[in-house]
Formats: C-alpha cells, structure tokens, sequence
C-alpha cells in the first residue's frame, strides 16, 4: 500500500465512490411530463377497414392532364422544397448527436516567439530570455455515456428525423389535393361559363323579340326594359367570372412554380364518374395513415427522449483523455526524442450546486413535452373531425346530385314539350327561351354540385391520408440519411 500507484488507486477509488453518493442528491423531484396522449373512444375497439386511398390516387380519375399538373406542382414547388431542408437539417442533427457517442481525436501545432519573464517559473537562465515554444500534439478524448444522455440526445434527433419526413410526405399529398381541388375549380368556372355564353345568347335573342312585340303593340315597354336588364346582368356575371378564371389560373401556376400566365390555356375538366368506397364508421388505424399525425406522435417521442437527455444532466459525467506529442521551448529540440510529450487519464464532474440551472433545463424540456403531447391530441381530433365532415358532405352531395338531375330531367322534357308547341303554333318562342333559360340555370346548380362532389371527393382522400404509408422499418434507414 505504500507505493505510488496503489495510493493513487485507493484516491481514485475514493473518489468515485464519493462521486456515486452524492449522486443520490441530484433532486429531480416534481419535474415530469404531465400531459396525457388521447386515445379516441371513436376508433376503440372498430375492426379494420381497408379503405385507404393509394398513392397517387389522382391517377384513378383518368385524367392526364391533372397528373401531369400534379407531377410537375410536386418537382417544381417552392413551399415543398422549404419542407425538404427542413427534414435535410433534421437529418444533418442526426449526424451530429451520433458523432458525439464516439471517441474525439484533434490535432494542433503552435509556433510562439516569447519573453519569459524573470519572475516567473521559469529560473535564469530561461527566465528573462526570448525563447520560441514549440508544441505538436494529438488528443483524444472519449465521453463516456454511463446515465443515457448521449443516447437520448440521438433518439431525439432520430424523432425529429422521422417527424420531418412525415411532414415531407403530408405536404405531398396536401399539395397534390389542393392542386386536384384548383383544377376542379377552375373546370366549375369554365363551365359555368359556357353556360352563361349559352344564356347570354338566348338573352340577346329574347330582347330582339321583345322589341318586335313592343314595336307591333303586343308587348310593355316595362318587359322590354325587364329583358334588356337581364341582359345587362349576364354580362356582369360573365365579366365576374372571366376575373374568376383569371384568378384560378394565377393561383394554379404558383403552385406549379411558375409564372402567373403559365396556365393561360389550361382547359380544366371536372370527372365525369367520381365513385369512392368510403367507410361507415372512422377506420381503427385511421391515425397511422395520417401524415400529420404521425410527425406529431414522432415529435412527443423526440420530446419525452429530450426530458430523459436533461435528466442525465444531474449525474456524473466521465470522460477519457489522452495526448501525445512534441514540445520544447527552443525550436532546434523541437521534434527530438526527449521532447515528446504524452499522458493519459479519466476526468469525472457532477453537479452539485448550479443555482437551480439543471432544474429549470429539466422542467423546461418537460413543458415542451406537454406542448407536444397536447398538439399531437389536437392534430387527432382534427383528423377525425376531418374524416367525419368529408364523410358527412360526400353522402349528402350524394343525394343532392341525383335530385338535381332528376330536376333537369323534368326541365328538358318541359323544354321538348314546349318547343314542340311552337312548332305546333300553340305558343312563341319567347316560351321557348324561357324553359330552356330554366334548364340552363339548373345546370349551373348542378355544375355547382358536381364541383363540389369533387372537390369534397378530394379532400376525403387527404382526409383519409392522400395514399401516405410511414416507413416499415425507418430506423437504420433514417440513420443512414442523416449521415450522409
């Protein structure tokens, strides 16, 4: 027990053992998450229905124009792009917490002349000389992660990762269907638009036949004035819808990442069958094909992995370091033998009293995990709020549109039958205007509904997820992209 290095083993020993018990004062004490992730009584205990949309579900509609719109608004988006840095730096953070699980080696050289002073360590002849300090040396160093904060911190990052790539992939399909409900759009008002042409026709050739009558005695001035206001009022809305379309346009070539003018000879179609197999109560894992959903769940995971990193903070931290190298204080001994330079040993810290900073770190982290708790709760009731006013709006339009139809059928046979009165003799053609004038504007109603049909047939495929499917196994995946 008297040589050195077994006194220096019982210190060591000592101290160590020192350090363990006083880790039994770090006081963690009321510092935790307090928020609860909600589990919907909506989807508890509902069998599984395979009613999701797939991937690119667009394409089911036939139409090639709005897929190759939809390819391009996908490339070419500047707001998508913004989300793909985001999930870039997400990954970049990834490489760097893993880095910090593995031992640190550096490199430095240094060159200095310098006056020693006289009254210093260093005795004359040295002291009150100019000399010039030379050091090479290499140093590593390892921190070893005994309590899991390196790990934690790494876990975090990797949440972070996997919420950004969820958020990457709901921007996708929110892009897709916002581009799909533009088109659709934009077809309602040029169809409302032909129709409108095919009224403002009738309308001029009503006013020409108003004043005929009004010219022979047959007819009021007040109907001819009635006639030329309408007229007049069909080329508002003719004028308001060219605006309209100008507009849809503009909006549909930003999201393509163009120019305003890029789609001034876009001829949208609206689909001709719109037909989805939709559920009749909320599918049970309905949350897992929700984009949205699922970065907010990886976000409370990165979170809570935060609060375990903070935690860690209140035990000891052990780190290995080791040098070697050259130093000398004149620069023609610099790299000789007797100058090298080496050593090696461990370095343990704890804190013991930081004025309270390792507990408000601690509690802040918490909070941030109750926030993110709390947010992925309100993102759950918004997808079923969302799924349920879809499903809501799709079965009424449902009934809407039949009886629309039913209506116009009456119309057109009231039309046959009062063009055939003309051709009879037994009515003028004002007559004929008039019924075919009332089946134009009941088409426009059903132009609105069809639209809308759409439109709502969209916004139930992103409800129910646009076609996302989270990773099988994203794990060394994920790892493997942020460290790159």
């Amino acid at each position: 027990m008297n040589k050195p290095q077994d006194r220096i083993k019982v210190l060591g020993a000592g101290i160590f053992m020192l350090i363990l018990s006083l880790t039994g004062c770090a006081n963690l004490s009321g510092i935790e998450p307090g928020a609860t992730m909600l589990v919907p009584h909506t989807l508890a205990g509902q069998p599984d229905v395979t009613v999701f949309p797939q991937q690119h579900w667009w394409q089911s509609l036939g139409d090639k124009q709005l897929n190759a719109l939809v390819t391009r608004a996908i490339a070419n988006n500047h707001s998508l792009k913004v989300v793909q840095t985001r999930m870039n730096a997400a990954q970049a953070m990834v490489a760097e917490a893993d880095s910090e699980r593995y031992p640190q080696v550096n490199a430095d050289a240094e060159l200095t002349r310098q006056h020693l002073s006289a009254n210093s360590i260093y005795p004359p002849p040295l002291g009150g000389s100019n000399v010039t300090m030379s050091t090479a040396r290499i140093t590593a160093q390892w921190q070893i992660d005994w309590f899991g904060k390196q790990r934690a911190a790494l876990d975090a990052a990797i949440g972070q990762v996997r919420a950004a790539q969820a958020d990457m992939q709901a921007a996708q399909v929110i892009l897709a269907t916002t581009v799909a409900q533009q088109y659709f759009g934009l077809a309602r008002l040029q169809l409302q638009q032909h129709i409108l042409q095919q009224l403002l026709q009738n309308g001029e050739h009503h006013v020409q036949l108003v004043n005929q009558r009004v010219a022979a005695g047959l007819d009021s001035k007040f109907a001819q004035r009635q006639s030329a206001t309408q007229l007049m009022q069909n080329r508002r809305d003719l004028a308001a819808l060219a605006e309209q379309i100008a507009l849809s346009r503009h909006a549909m070539s930003v999201l393509l990442g163009a120019e305003p003018n890029e789609t001034d000879q876009l001829d949208a179609h609206l689909p001709d069958n719109l037909s989805a197999v939709v559920p009749d109560r909320l599918p049970a894992d309905l949350l897992g094909h929700r984009a949205d959903v699922v970065a907010a769940r990886w976000r409370v995971e990165s979170a809570l992995q935060g609060v375990n990193e903070a935690r860690a903070d209140f035990y000891p931290n052990l780190n290995l370091t080791a040098f070697a190298g050259f130093e000398s204080l004149t620069l023609s001994q610099w790299l000789k033998p007797d100058s090298r330079s080496f050593g090696a040993g461990p370095a343990i810290s704890l804190p013991i009293f930081d004025a309270g900073r390792l507990r408000a770190r601690l509690k802040g982290r918490s909070s941030e995990a109750d926030a993110a708790i709390e947010t992925y709760n309100q993102a759950v009731l918004n997808s079923l709020r969302e799924v349920a006013d879809r499903l809501a709006s799709w079965n009424a339009l449902q009934t809407q549109l039949q009886e629309q139809k039913n209506a116009i059928t009456e119309l057109a046979g009231s039309y046959d039958m009062e063009n055939a009165r003309y051709h009879a003799g037994l009515s003028n053609y004002i007559s004929v205007l008039a019924a075919q004038n009332a089946m134009l504007q009941q088409r426009r109603t059903l132009v609105d509904l069809q639209a809308r049909a759409s439109d709502n047939f969209a916004g139930l495929m992103l409800a129910l997820g646009g076609g996302y499917a989270a990773p099988a196994s994203p794990d060394n995946r994920l790892i493997s992209e942020g460290m790159q």
